[in-house]
C-alpha cells in the first residue's frame, strides 16, 4: 500500500509540473494521450501530442485558437442546463481506444480549466450505468468531483470549496487500487477508500458534456468555460 501511494503522489507532483499549453516529458512511460488544444481557429480536429495516436473531433460550437492569456486553448459558452434541444456539436469526442480505459491500473485524468459557472461535466468515458463502468470530472456547484465506478463499486470524491472563481486551476483526479483522491493546484483537497475493480466501456471519451442525452430524460451537463490542456496518465499493478 505504500508503494502503491507512493506512486500516486509521484504521478500528481509530474503532472502539476508540466509546462502549460506545451508538450509532455520525453520518456514518459506512464502517458496515455496528452491534448494541449492549442489547434489554430475552425479547427474541427484535436491532435494528441503523447504519440500514441489518440485524435478526436471538435465540435463546431467550440471555440479553438482561444487566447488564454498565457497561451491558448479551447471555450466551451454556456447552454442552460436540462432545455432542448441536445447540442452534440457542443462536445469534443475521442473514439473508444482501449487505451483511454482505465482497466484495473492506477489512472489520473488530469486538466488546466477556468469558469465562472457551477455545473457541467468536464471530461468522461460512459455514463452512470453503461455496462463496463465509467468515469468522469464533473463541477456540481462549482465543486470538482472525480467519479469512477467499475467491477467492484463506485468512489466519487468532492472538493471542499468550489473552483467557479474566473481563474485557472489544475485539477488532476487519481484512481488507485484502494480508492480516489482529488488533487487541485499542486494540493491532495480529498480522497476516499474503496476499490473500483475494472473499468472498460465501449463509449468515446467526451469533453465538454454528455454524448447521449435529450436535454429531457437525460441531462447533457454541458461545461461552460475554457481549457487549457487534458492529459491521461497510467500505471499498471505488476511492479
Amino acid at each position: 500500500m505504500r508503494k502503491r501511494r507512493m506512486w500516486i503522489v509521484t504521478l500528481a507532483a509530474s503532472i502539476a509540473a508540466a509546462p502549460v499549453g506545451g508538450s509532455p516529458a520525453r520518456g514518459d512511460s506512464n502517458l496515455v494521450a496528452y491534448w494541449s488544444m492549442n489547434e489554430p481557429a475552425g479547427s474541427r480536429y484535436m491532435y494528441d501530442s503523447s504519440g500514441n495516436g489518440l485524435h478526436g473531433t471538435i465540435g463546431s460550437e467550440v471555440v479553438t485558437a482561444r487566447r488564454l492569456g498565457d497561451g491558448y486553448g479551447y471555450g466551451f459558452g454556456r447552454l442552460e442546463p436540462d432545455t432542448p434541444p441536445a447540442r452534440p456539436q457542443h462536445l469534443v469526442a475521442v473514439p473508444d481506444y482501449a487505451a483511454l480505459d482505465p482497466g484495473d491500473r492506477d489512472y489520473a485524468v488530469s486538466l488546466r480549466i477556468r469558469t465562472p459557472y457551477q455545473f457541467g461535466n468536464v471530461v468522461q468515458k460512459g455514463q452512470a450505468t453503461v455496462a463496463g463502468g465509467s468515469f468522469k470530472i464533473q463541477i456540481p456547484g462549482g465543486k470538482v468531483q472525480c467519479w469512477f465506478r467499475g467491477s467492484a463499486g463506485q468512489v466519487l470524491v468532492t472538493g471542499p470549496r468550489p473552483i467557479n472563481d474566473r481563474s485557472w486551476h489544475t485539477i488532476i483526479c487519481s484512481r488507485f487500487r484502494a480508492g480516489v483522491a482529488l488533487d487541485i493546484d499542486g494540493v491532495r483537497v480529498a480522497a476516499k477508500m474503496g476499490p473500483t475493480g475494472t473499468i472498460s466501456n465501449a463509449w468515446p471519451l467526451s469533453i465538454g458534456g454528455k454524448t447521449n442525452c435529450d436535454q429531457v430524460q437525460v441531462g447533457c451537463d454541458y461545461f461552460g468555460g475554457d481549457l487549457d490542456w487534458v492529459r491521461i496518465d497510467a500505471a499498471g499493478h505488476d511492479w
